[in-house]
């Protein structure tokens, strides 16, 4: 694949994890920043090479061979953000385009020694879960904390957010995943959540409340 193709394959697959039963054509340009009509030439290059099954205002779906690719392009793109700040001390919030490009690396035994000189990690650092060589991907029960409940203890253990301007503002807040958290109260009127995070109380949003996961 070309790294345009493999740009739309790893789009397309984001986007089924929310639309399995077939992912919008305009989802797509708009996740790209392109044309509907680019986005339908694509897709029918994809599909003369079996990545995905397309029909014309029907959505489009991956095959099982698009999905493999698709879980090896992610597989990459994670393994690298982990060596990026677990050995090259990159923060967080800076490893992502980074990963973006170094993904699009094609030699698997390259990613299979990265996997084993990093000892085969289940999680990048923004709690998303890594492939392994075969496709599969370790399951866990996590939920939003807008979601959790009251005097509850929870473990921060990802962010649906990964942009950078999120994860500098977690920083400043001093969040981060393992972070221990409690919900005190929850405003009826905002849901605003005052929150014991790590012994320390401080009020959240409920914007930032819906882009935190917890177990």
């Amino acid at each position: 694949m070309t790294i345009s193709e493999e740009n739309y394959i790893k789009v397309i697959y984001h986007l089924s994890l929310v639309s399995p039963k077939g992912v919008n054509t305009n989802a797509i340009a708009g996740m790209l920043d392109t044309k509907a009509s680019s986005v339908t030439d694509m897709l029918k290059k994809l599909s003369e090479k079996e990545l995905v099954s397309y029909q014309k205002y029907q959505g489009v779906t991956l095959t099982d061979k698009g999905f493999y690719s698709a879980k090896m392009i992610v597989r990459k793109h994670r393994l690298w953000e982990v060596f990026l700040v677990e050995k090259l001390n990159f923060s967080w919030d800076e490893v992502h385009e980074i990963a973006e490009e170094l993904e699009h690396i094609k030699s698997e035994s390259l990613i299979n020694k990265l996997d084993a000189f990093l000892d085969f990690p289940d999680f990048d650092p923004h709690g998303d879960p890594i492939p392994n060589a075969d496709g599969e991907i370790k399951k866990v029960n996590k939920l939003l904390l807008s979601d959790a409940s009251l005097t509850t203890e929870y473990k921060c253990v990802g962010v649906k957010d990964s942009s950078s301007e999120f994860l500098q503002y977690l920083d400043k807040q001093n969040i981060s995943l393992g972070s221990k958290i409690i919900i005190l109260e929850k405003e009826s009127f905002d849901d605003t959540l005052h929150v014991e995070i790590d012994s320390r109380i401080m009020t959240l949003s409920n914007k930032i409340a819906n882009n935190l996961y917890v177990k």
